[in-house]
């Protein structure tokens, strides 16, 4: 049996890809063994949405072939398809994958032999690629599952790489993906997160055309399904058949992921963004208004090319009078290929660095002021399966996607269990579990 090794940077839907390739491996016969264990086949999936990504994604292979020195390397994931040479220019890489033949990677193994050279498969994206459904991998863990109903994306945002590593928007048929929902939730998983590139596109590609909205509604008639999570959705994709779904579905968790990446409709035109300021704050108060105690998070961009002072002020005077309970904050960073790159009024690292700083600190003050309002409050939280490192307790996600941290036995992990809110820190929440 061939132990094979995993480990995975980037994005929810990157760490899908490797539980589909986990299955695929383990269906012929592979043995999953952990990524510091001895291993005859490592297999590195990696991300590029960044430089500070590409610069990760060599550290890990590094690390995975001085690991493993005897053991086959093979790359996967964005890196991979977008800058295979590079990957292949890595001393003990023996095999660099492309998106659309990941679905192969179990025959392109077998029979891999070290080489002086690695082989690369990396084909044409505009081909197409296989969304064929993965056997389901062993996990010893139960707490969240997580089910990818979309790839790739139909956009081309300026700054953005993702549709060059992943192609065009392609869907899972409704059945399938209700079908996987079922079997993790029989195998035991309370929460189903859906995952996708650009998810509010999911099934125009399909015949008959479907919805998000339509899946919603089928996935939560899955019986002993507890809490159905969506990734991030765009605005525009809010139609009033989605809203009235995310809004009045039980099963649908009180939390949403909204990207905005900028506060100014001149940045945000630039940006190649489909939606303005108006556009989103119109359905973020609506969403606000109908879901009582939402987690709202969004994705936000420092330094833009050509983004004025006045125009980050903008950013934060929005996010300030918004509802988000997190952000994620990029700095900008250029991408070969990607029109922001070519473009004029790069600023310079320190305005970036600066303007990313503010806008983390007004994140940490918005998640604080969020958990402050739910002191007191009793809970129910899905037990994850790790304990938290700074204290050894228990971590339990609410339904509006907080962590909570409490005393508990191993025991609770994978389980719901209700827990009243304690005291909540700057980083930290923290809760006691309830009889």
């Amino acid at each position: 049996m061939t132990r094979v090794a995993f480990a995975t940077l980037g994005c929810r839907v990157n760490q899908v890809d490797t539980r589909e390739i986990q299955g695929r491996l383990e269906a012929r016969g592979c043995e999953t063994v952990p990524f510091d264990a001895p291993a005859d086949v490592v297999v590195v999936n990696t991300c590029t949405v960044t430089s500070r990504a590409d610069f990760s994604d060599r550290q890990l292979i590094r690390r995975a072939i001085r690991a493993n020195p005897g053991a086959r390397i093979v790359v996967t994931g964005c890196w991979a398809q977008t800058d295979p040479t590079a990957v292949a220019a890595i001393p003990g890489v023996d095999l660099v994958v492309g998106a659309a033949e990941r679905h192969r990677i179990g025959e392109l193994i077998e029979g891999l032999a070290k080489a002086p050279r690695p082989r690369l498969v990396v084909g044409d994206l505009a081909q197409g690629v296989s969304m064929a459904a993965a056997p389901r991998a062993r996990i010893a863990t139960r707490s969240r599952a997580f089910v990818k109903i979309q790839d790739g994306c139909q956009h081309r945002c300026a700054f953005c790489i993702v549709p060059f590593a992943r192609g065009a928007s392609r869907s899972r048929e409704p059945k399938v993906v209700v079908d996987q929902v079922r079997a993790l939730v029989e195998a035991g998983h309370p929460e189903v997160v859906l995952t996708g590139i650009d998810m509010g596109h999911y099934g125009a590609d399909l015949f008959p055309r479907t919805t998000l909205a339509a899946l919603l509604r089928d996935v939560a008639e899955v019986p002993g399904l507890r809490w159905l999570r969506l990734s991030s959705v765009l605005p525009a994709y809010f139609t009033p058949e989605l809203t009235e779904a995310v809004t009045s579905l039980p099963v649908v968790a009180p939390h949403l992921h909204v990207p905005l990446q900028s506060g100014s409709d001149a940045v945000l035109r630039r940006m190649r963004r489909p939606y303005n300021i108006a556009i989103y704050t119109a359905l973020v108060e609506k969403l606000a208004e109908a879901i009582p105690g939402l987690g709202l998070g969004t994705d936000l961009i420092a330094g833009f090319p050509g983004e004025s002072e006045a125009d980050f002020e903008g950013t934060l005077r929005l996010v300030e009078v918004l509802p988000f309970s997190y952000l994620h904050v990029f700095a900008y960073s250029d991408r070969e290929g990607t029109e922001a790159a070519r473009r004029d009024g790069h600023l310079p690292p320190r305005v970036i660095a600066e303007r990313s700083r503010r806008l983390r600190a007004l994140g940490q003050a918005k998640s604080l002021a969020f958990r402050r309002r739910m002191l007191a409050a009793a809970r129910q939280v899905l037990v994850l399966a790790t304990r938290d490192r700074a204290t050894g307790r228990l971590i339990g996600l609410t339904g509006n996607y907080v962590e909570v941290v409490f005393d508990g036995p191993d025991s609770l992990m994978g389980t719901l269990a209700w827990v009243r809110i304690t005291d909540v820190h700057p980083k930290r929440t923290e809760g006691e579990r309830l009889p």
